[in-house]
């Protein structure tokens, strides 16, 4: 878990990817939270499309990678949960904090992944490193 933490906050600003309602690849910029209780956690809103994507199907993943050629490939189940203790740790990130000013905003929404799988990998020649969280 923390090599996957690591990886995701020194890359900021990811990509993820849902099926969306058209049955088609959709492909965002956008941010990891942070780790909170065992758990990957991230924040939209509930008026954007990926919103409505991630609700019709919960099946995503996320990629990255590093100014050196590393990347993270990192799937799972996007579960949306009513947290409040996850997203007062989102709303200290300022540009979190600009779109929703207060983490009981009600159009702001966080989400964890479930039975997460994240491949950490280069193009060194070593195996890529395994992670099921």
């Amino acid at each position: 878990m923390n090599e996957v933490v690591k990886f995701l906050t020194e890359n900021s600003v990811q990509y993820l990817a849902t099926v969306g309602r058209d049955g088609k690849a959709k492909c965002r910029p956008f941010m990891f939270a942070g780790e909170k209780d065992g758990k990957l956690w991230f924040c939209t809103n509930n008026k954007k499309d990926v919103y409505q994507d991630m609700q019709a199907n919960p099946n995503v993943e996320l990629s990255v990678s590093s100014p050196t050629f590393a990347w993270i490939r990192l799937n799972g189940r996007a579960v949306f949960e009513n947290n409040m203790a996850v997203k007062e740790m989102c709303i200290q990130n300022p540009i979190v904090k600009g779109q929703y000013q207060t983490a009981d905003n009600p159009i702001f929404e966080v989400f964890y992944l479930a039975d997460a799988h994240a491949v950490i990998a280069d193009f060194s020649g070593n195996p890529p490193q395994e992670y099921s969280l």
